[in-house]
């Protein structure tokens, strides 16, 4: 399958500490080796990067992680595929523009027979994954008004989330730059820092970081992953059906949704990794 990392922050962050601890589980602390993507919104535009290579030995991750570009909201993806060829097409995160802003969406799942209703967004590459996405902003176009508030926004799309997870493994980031919906159908953890800020320690590399030095005592920071990314901090996991609705580092609107637990991840099939365009 697949992992996400997504942002929120009051103030704008850079994500090098967390995206370091994400790209070692591309293929060398984890089998996530199709390919990556990260998107950094910068008040209306978005800063993206994309590579259908493994993350843990790509040059241009390793650029990135080093890059302090600074955001108040960002979606990461690291891909294991399973629906789709290993391609630059089929990497996450996928945007589109709706009501003059640009929508980035990344997901963790799998719907093998997942078919999108009709609308102007159609997907570029061959995942399901992007065939959703296209899904999801047919819909908010058709059904919502340009002016609608993030709660009325969630309220939708909590909908459409509870819909998918009843065919398959939906874990999703959504974001518009001014606020990332989350939803959880497996795994899904958060972790808010705030004053008074410490030390924290990544899982999958030995890299250390004092948050003191690096942030000021009005600075909220939340960081949404499927798996905890530090071993010395205490991470909300989710529960199945959870969603969460993020705004300047803090949860705006949340709530949980009843849905079908499917096959196991680690049971799903994976194509052949040579299947590169």
């Amino acid at each position: 399958m697949c992992e996400l990392l997504g942002m929120s922050a009051n103030t704008p962050t850079d994500l090098c500490f967390s995206f370091t601890g994400l790209t070692r589980r591309g293929g060398e602390t984890g089998p996530h080796k199709d390919g990556w993507g990260v998107a950094f919104y910068e008040g209306k535009g978005v800063r993206m990067f994309h590579d259908p290579e493994p993350c843990a030995t790509s040059p241009i991750a390793d650029f990135v992680s080093k890059l302090p570009i600074k955001s108040k909201n960002a979606i990461c993806h690291i891909r294991q595929a399973n629906v789709g060829n290993i391609n630059l097409a089929n990497t996450h995160p996928f945007t589109r523009e709706l009501w003059g802003r640009y929508w980035v969406f990344a997901h963790n799942g799998q719907l093998p027979n997942f078919s999108r209703r009709t609308g102007v967004y159609e997907a570029v590459g061959d995942t399901d994954s992007e065939e959703l996405f296209c899904d999801i902003m047919n819909n908010v176009r058709q059904n919502l008004p340009r002016d609608a508030m993030p709660e009325q926004l969630a309220e939708t799309l909590v909908s459409l989330a509870k819909e998918y997870a009843q065919q398959g493994v939906f874990n999703c980031l959504l974001s518009n730059g001014d606020w990332l919906f989350t939803f959880c159908s497996t795994k899904l953890a958060s972790i808010t820092r705030r004053a008074p800020f410490g030390p924290a320690c990544l899982s999958d590399v030995e890299v250390e970081i004092d948050f003191a030095a690096e942030t000021t005592p009005k600075d909220v920071v939340s960081i949404i992953a499927t798996e905890p990314l530090t071993n010395d901090e205490q991470w909300d996991i989710y529960e199945r059906g959870e969603w969460k609705l993020w705004q300047e580092g803090e949860v705006i609107a949340s709530g949980k949704v009843d849905v079908p637990e499917h096959k196991k991840e680690a049971d799903m099939v994976a194509p052949d990794p040579s299947l590169h365009d």
